[in-house]
C-alpha cells in the first residue's frame, strides 16, 4: 500500500519561506512522477508543481512559478517542495500526489495516491 507523508507546514509572515516534504513507501519511487497541489477553504484542489520520476523535467502553475521549487530525492524516496516569497493567497491546505506515470502532469486525475496534507498559513 502506498503512503504518502507531508510535513514542513506551518505559519510564516508574508515574504518569508517554508520547505514542504513528502516521504513516500509502497512502491518503487523513482518509477514515478509527483506532483504538490493545494486546496484553499472554500476552493477547489489545483495545481502548484510537478517532476517527473527522475527529476529532469518540472512544471509550475503561473501564479508559483519563480518562487517555489520542486525537487526529488530518489536515494531517499522524498519530494520536496522549497517556498520563498510566500504571499497570503498561498494559505491553503498542501497535498502531495503519487503520479501513476512518469512524466509531468498537471492534471490531479492522472495521479493515484494522495497524502493528508500540511497546513501552510500566510499573515500579512
Amino acid at each position: 500500500q502506498v503512503q504518502l507523508v507531508e510535513s514542513g507546514g506551518g505559519l510564516v509572515e508574508a515574504g518569508g519561506s517554508l520547505r514542504l516534504s513528502c516521504a513516500a513507501s509502497g512502491r518503487t519511487f523513482s518509477n514515478y512522477a509527483m506532483g504538490w497541489f493545494r486546496q484553499a477553504p472554500g476552493k477547489e484542489r489545483e495545481f502548484v508543481a510537478t517532476i517527473s520520476w527522475r527529476g529532469g523535467s518540472t512544471s509550475y502553475a503561473d501564479s508559483v512559478k519563480g518562487r517555489f521549487t520542486i525537487s526529488r530525492d530518489n536515494a531517499k524516496n522524498t519530494v520536496l517542495l522549497q517556498m520563498n516569497s510566500l504571499k497570503p493567497e498561498d494559505t491553503a491546505v498542501y497535498y502531495c500526489g503519487q503520479s501513476r506515470g512518469m512524466l509531468v502532469t498537471d492534471q490531479s486525475r492522472n495521479y493515484d495516491y494522495w497524502g493528508q496534507g500540511t497546513q501552510v498559513t500566510v499573515s500579512s
